[in-house]
């Protein structure tokens, strides 16, 4: 794919979503922060339900410590991996109350340093959070950037640094949540809905679908 066509995908990307954002609720980079570690193999939406419920509660690094293991997993209780996850907040909460003032890095080495915090969760904070111009591929940005030939590759992170090469620098702060969204509700994975796609004919895509 050229660059005239990516100018093009991300122009009409833009054109129809001028200010995109997460889908999860959050109010602080901390918040954020919680919700991108609990949505690891979960929805957005089952995310939020259970942080309607605990955010009011606690939603700082000091007040879910407070809560300790088994008092967040009451909260979370709802979400795959609920076990594993609280004991990865718990742990992160202890080293940004000893390490960052309690509050959120705004690096990616010291993002990544947290339990349950991996390349893409930083991504996801460093950009949402910090507006910094990072991309976080998840299976949905992932299969977007091989399907349409916006940026072909084998693993997250060939295709995480082709994004960031051959996007157009003006469109690298909210293309991630274009790329997502676009994937979530129209690039699906297994039928593409490509009778409602905006770029179906900029799409290098082979077998497009009559799916509305």
């Amino acid at each position: 794919m050229n660059a005239a066509k990516r100018l093009q995908i991300f122009t009409r990307l833009r054109d129809e979503n001028p200010h995109p954002t997460t889908e999860l609720e959050y109010s602080s980079p901390f918040e954020l922060l919680v919700a991108v570690t609990l949505s690891a193999q979960a929805t957005d939406v089952g995310v939020n339900k259970a942080t309607r419920k605990l955010f009011p509660v606690a939603n700082t690094p000091q007040a879910i410590l407070a809560l300790g293991v088994d008092g967040l997993k009451g909260y979370i209780k709802t979400i795959g991996l609920y076990n594993s996850k609280a004991e990865n907040v718990i742990k992160a909460c202890r080293m940004l109350i000893e390490l960052h003032d309690a509050e959120v890095p705004q690096t990616r080495e010291a993002l990544e340093a947290l339990p349950g915090v991996g390349r893409k969760t930083a991504n996801v904070v460093l950009n949402t959070a910090f507006g910094q111009p990072t991309m976080a591929v998840d299976t949905h940005i992932f299969r977007v950037s091989n399907r349409t030939g916006i940026a072909p590759g084998k693993t997250v992170l060939e295709v995480e640094k082709k994004l960031l090469r051959f996007i157009p620098r003006e469109f690298l702060q909210d293309a991630h949540h274009w790329l997502i969204l676009h994937g979530r509700y129209v690039c699906i994975a297994r039928k593409p809905r490509c009778m409602s796609c905006l770029i179906e004919d900029l799409c290098d895509y082979r077998d497009k679908t009559d799916s509305p």
